[in-house]
């Protein structure tokens, strides 16, 4: 009897210690964290108007960056992001010209801590989006020749996403996150409603 029940607690004590998880393979306070990212854009209209006949749309593509994070509790923090997407513009009658766009991001973080290595949490932010056309995009607007460069302004995100802390300083990092642009050209602009899946590795210190 005192040996089954010697067993049964060996047991139950294996159990307890594998489902255990350190704290510090968690969100922590007063901690940082770096991380580098690279997913999918996904565009959305560029102009309000037709050109030539056709709408110029920001093609999906790659987009990638890096993040820097401080947790101010174990649940709330703030992040600082810089992220570049080599995209291009298409639906052009004169072919498709090469976009470079630059999005710098502060956004709060809020972190649901559930006492395990795997941390869902949500984010908002404001920040700065500027492009970089190869060319400028030409053609007609109701039979006038035009010619639009490119432009910078504001850009609003939100997203939600999954920390999975592999040990107490490296994890890895899941998000989707949709993005407003207020316009990317200078001329004929449109608000863009965009899209980024993003995978990402970190170091929390």
């Amino acid at each position: 009897m005192l040996r089954s029940e010697g067993i049964a607690g060996l047991v139950a004590s294996g159990a307890l210690a594998l489902n255990a998880v350190p704290a510090a393979a968690q969100v922590q306070p007063s901690s940082q964290e770096v991380h580098a990212y690279g997913g999918q854009l996904f565009g959305d209209d560029l102009t309000d108007t037709t050109i030539s006949g056709r709408t110029p749309k920001l093609d999906d593509d790659v987009t990638y960056g890096i993040r820097y994070g401080y947790n101010f509790t174990d649940t709330w923090g703030v992040e600082l992001s810089l992220g570049q997407s080599a995209t291009s513009v298409t639906e052009l009658a004169s072919g498709d010209v090469d976009l470079d766009l630059t999005t710098v991001d502060v956004d709060a973080v809020w972190h649901f801590n559930s006492g395990s290595r795997f941390v869902p949490y949500v984010v908002a932010g404001v920040g700065y989006a500027s492009a970089d056309l190869d060319a400028p995009i030409r053609g007609t607007v109701n039979g006038r020749a035009v010619s639009i460069e490119d432009d910078s302004g504001f850009t609003v995100n939100a997203g939600v996403g999954a920390k999975y802390f592999a040990t107490d300083r490296f994890l890895v990092r899941l998000e989707a996150r949709y993005r407003y642009l207020d316009g990317v050209v200078d001329n004929f602009d449109d608000s863009l409603n965009t899209f980024e899946t993003t995978l990402g590795l970190g170091w929390k210190f």
